[in-house]
């Protein structure tokens, strides 16, 4: 018997060894990675290299006299603990009013913001146009990046990018080992996956949300400005809104480029301050940070079909609704990262977590609306008790 059993395993030793040989020489080889830890997750800090978004001198925020006084409603209550929540924030009038934690996090937790960097990416980008690094949104990103210079992809501008219509061959299949979003999230040098990128329809005529069109404006921002991402992150955004933390920003590969369509590693409080941002339309003190004008086309859908109908929920890497009859924008990444803005109400809602809702047939996430309501039934006006500690 034991001579069948050392074959069987001489066998197995050669499969083994050409199936590594196979991954390498097709650049597959981070299939295992994927198949070592299955699935994102916040935690996957430790997972990847990291570049800092360094912090400059932090601005707490206010906290309301109100603080943690109120009572969640049942429903609100369920759906944060349904979903695995780990932070839930409430700020109106610019003071917090309601926080809480789960789990181990806390106040300066790191956990993964998902795809609400994207949000992120899209300001930078309006600051790069504003200081001219940028000459317009409607250049072709192939001034930028001579890899998207071929008779069809030359014709992609910035603006289709940021509207998610590059109409470029991409597979944003999260649960499928195979797909290029996949790929980009565990693979080392995205560069060269960015190169293998296709025109497949026309640009700027369909939405179609797409992780690589933000990559792409990440590396257009990477030579536009001469700094890395994280670099222009913290001089343009993160020192300017006086974030208390610094933040991570997870890398492809050591001192290479930054995961910048997801995996941005900071906290409620840090991240509620874009939504402030973009509450007071581009301004933060005496200073605008963002051109008005540009966070006014950020938040306003773009000129898009959707499906075959208008689009109706998505601008500048934001994602756009309506509840309650209240116009909102937001943030949002795949496990039900959230930074909400309710602008008729003043109020900005941050909630992190493991899950998100599920969809709707029309593709809508069923938890969105029930943290917006919930929210808007608690702390919409009219309100008399936002008042400040000193």
């Amino acid at each position: 018997m034991a001579a069948p059993k050392r074959k069987l395993w001489k066998i197995l030793l050669v499969a083994f060894i050409l199936l590594n040989i196979l991954l390498y020489a097709t650049g597959k080889i981070y299939y295992y990675k994927a198949l070592i830890y299955n699935y994102v997750d916040i935690d996957d800090l430790d997972l990847f290299p990291t570049r800092e978004i360094a912090a400059g001198t932090g601005e707490p925020w206010n906290i309301g006299t109100d603080y943690n006084k109120t009572k969640l409603t049942p429903l609100l209550e369920e759906t944060l603990n349904k979903y695995k929540s780990i932070a839930f924030l409430v700020i109106k009038n610019d003071s917090i009013r309601y926080e809480q934690y789960w789990e181990n996090y806390g106040e300066t937790s790191l956990s993964n913001s998902f795809s609400m960097a994207k949000s992120f990416v899209g300001t930078l980008t309006g600051i790069a146009l504003a200081e001219g690094k940028i000459k317009s949104l409607d250049e072709p990103v192939c001034n930028y990046l001579k890899w998207m210079c071929g008779e069809k992809e030359s014709k992609i501008t910035i603006r289709d990018l940021l509207t998610m219509s590059s109409g470029l061959n991409w597979d944003e299949g999260y649960a499928s080992l195979t797909s290029e979003v996949t790929r980009l999230y565990y693979d080392k040098h995205l560069d060269k996956q960015m190169m293998d990128l296709k025109a497949a329809v026309e640009p700027g005529k369909e939405y179609n949300y797409m992780s690589c069109n933000t990559e792409l404006l990440a590396f257009v921002l990477r030579e536009a400005t001469g700094l890395t991402v994280s670099e222009y992150a913290s001089e343009k955004l993160w020192k300017p809104m006086h974030a208390e933390q610094p933040a991570q920003w997870s890398l492809d590969e050591e001192g290479g480029m930054e995961k910048a369509y997801c995996c941005i590693y900071s906290n409620a409080r840090d991240f509620a301050r874009l939504g402030k941002l973009f509450l007071q339309k581009g301004r933060w003190g005496d200073t605008q940070v963002v051109p008005e004008s540009y966070v006014n086309e950020s938040l306003t859908a773009a000129a898009l079909t959707d499906n075959g109908k208008p689009n109706k929920i998505y601008g500048y890497q934001w994602w756009l609704t309506r509840v309650r009859n209240e116009d909102v924008f937001y943030a949002r990444g795949i496990l039900g990262q959230y930074i909400f803005v309710i602008p008729s109400q003043n109020i900005i809602c941050v909630r992190l977590g493991h899950k998100r809702g599920e969809k709707d047939p029309d593709g809508e996430l069923l938890d969105v609306p029930v943290y917006l309501e919930e929210v808007m039934k608690l702390f919409a006006s009219p309100d008399t008790s936002a008042t400040v500690l000193n």
